[in-house]
């Protein structure tokens, strides 16, 4: 076992809802208008709630009592009281020996697969689990540990045939393991820090033939995946350096590089609806993309024989913010709605009026959105940002985030500077804000759930 993990606490959980008081406010005497709903509609609201206060609410009245063990269980160990793993691992046993099932939600971290196994093993084969819906392993903690790889609880294959979500975390899935993970249901699945073979992770996605949203981390054991899934829409990938090949996944939408600098090398073979695409970044040298007979290498290099028209919404990292840059990805990707830039230096003067005269005449400029990460106006940043302010007729909104310049005198100066009344788009709309943290590796991304959103890079 690695040295620095944490050291559990022996300390005996108290019986479920001891110490606790909850009041019920009524008008009048008469009942709330909450209790008088059907019992399916307030069992639907108790198994939303955190388990602990879902079990608390066998306390409000007599209305209530049968409601927590009737309602679908939804138990994640990350909401119970954090008084050591022992405590927890208590209450854990406490709640499903108490609740009947079914479940539709049981989470519990990796933590907790390190330090107590068997308690887990025992956990997964309660009945109160039976025809699970999520199970997640989170790796949580063991994300800044050097632990041994576990092995995943014989008990998880019962639930393959029902599950609709997985997170696995710190495991090393053996061709054994394959063999039990068909999925028929599966719809998210998250691999973190996981080790298996390239042959694992084709069966893995095999067989899952109504899988969305893929999200693999910092996994290892192989250096090349393989996509041929027809249902696949989301795909996000962190610190893996190797070869991503989209041979055919005809449903496809989004494709996330939720980490920059890293030895990535994509493939789009055929992905006839993929729209969202980024990070993309002229300082990650490694980084190689190809769409067929395009190529895009670290972005200085773009080769075009034939363009994507499907991509919509595109967001990269720049060193220093250059228009003809931009303009080459533009007609790369000639039907954008969504540009998302962030840069560094200021290089570039971005003269525009004479040089891109023919690109104005030749390229529908399709933009709707354009947001500029650390905008300080000046005059190649001006000069950068006129361009798409006189010339993107469809242009809806435009962002400036920069520093605590972004005052009122800056802002008038600026909208005399980018000639915002000579707009060729009357009805666009230019937003001056100081620099939230934007988090350019996407790890907003803390689920493989969030891949569903429409676009990730929208603040």
């Amino acid at each position: 076992m690695a040295t620095g993990a944490p050291h559990p606490k022996s300390t005996v959980p108290p019986p479920l809802g001891a110490g606790e008081e909850v009041a019920v406010v009524a008008v009048g005497g008469a009942v709330d208008g909450i209790s008088g709903l059907p019992d399916a509609i307030l069992g639907e609201i108790v198994s939303l709630l955190p388990i602990k206060e879902a079990a608390r609410t066998q306390a409000l009245a007599s209305r209530w009592r049968h409601l927590w063990r009737s309602a679908p269980l939804s138990l994640d160990g990350g909401d119970l009281p954090d008084e050591g793993e022992i405590f927890r691992a208590g209450l854990i046993s406490r709640i499903l020996a108490a609740h009947p099932g079914p479940a539709r939600r049981f989470s519990v971290s990796a933590l907790q697969l390190l330090l107590c196994p068997s308690a887990v093993d025992s956990w997964i084969s309660s009945p109160a689990l039976d025809s699970l819906r999520e199970l997640e392993f989170p790796i949580g903690d063991l994300i800044y540990l050097q632990s041994a790889e576990l092995a995943l609880p014989d008990s998880t294959f019962r639930f393959s045939a029902t599950l609709r979500l997985a997170t696995i975390s710190k495991c090393h899935i053996t061709e054994g393991d394959v063999e039990a993970l068909q999925f028929p249901q599966l719809r998210e699945l998250a691999l973190e820090s996981v080790r298996l073979s390239e042959d694992s992770l084709q069966s893995m996605i095999a067989g899952s033939p109504v899988l969305e949203c893929l999200l693999l981390s910092r996994c290892v054991g192989f250096s090349r995946v393989r996509i041929n899934s027809r249902s696949l829409v989301s795909i996000g990938v962190q610190s893996f350096s190797g070869e991503l090949i989209i041979e055919n996944a005809p449903s496809l939408e989004r494709l996330l590089q939720l980490q920059l600098f890293r030895d990535l090398r994509v493939s789009v073979v055929a992905a006839p609806k993929l729209e969202t695409l980024g990070w993309l970044s002229d300082r990650d040298h490694h980084l190689k993309l190809a769409f067929g007979n395009t190529a895009v290498q670290d972005l200085r290099s773009v080769s075009i024989t034939s363009v994507v028209c499907s991509i919509k919404i595109l967001a990269v990292d720049i060193l220093t913010l250059s228009l003809d840059m931009v303009l080459d990805l533009m007609r790369c990707f000639p039907c954008l709605e969504k540009l998302y830039i962030e840069f560094v230096l200021s290089g570039d003067r971005n003269s525009w009026r004479r040089k891109h005269r023919d690109f104005i005449r030749c390229l529908d400029i399709r933009l709707k959105t354009v947001v500029l990460k650390n905008y300080r106006g000046i005059k190649s940043h001006v000069n950068f940002a006129s361009f798409f302010v006189l010339n993107a007729k469809m242009l809806e909104s435009m962002t400036f985030e920069g520093g605590a310049c972004h005052n009122q005198k800056f802002i008038a100066e600026q909208h005399g500077l980018l000639e915002l009344e000579k707009r060729v788009s009357r009805t666009a709309q230019f937003y001056f804000t100081v620099s939230r943290f934007w988090d350019k590796n996407l790890t907003h991304i803390k689920h493989v759930h969030d891949l569903s959103r429409t676009d990730p890079f929208e603040c």
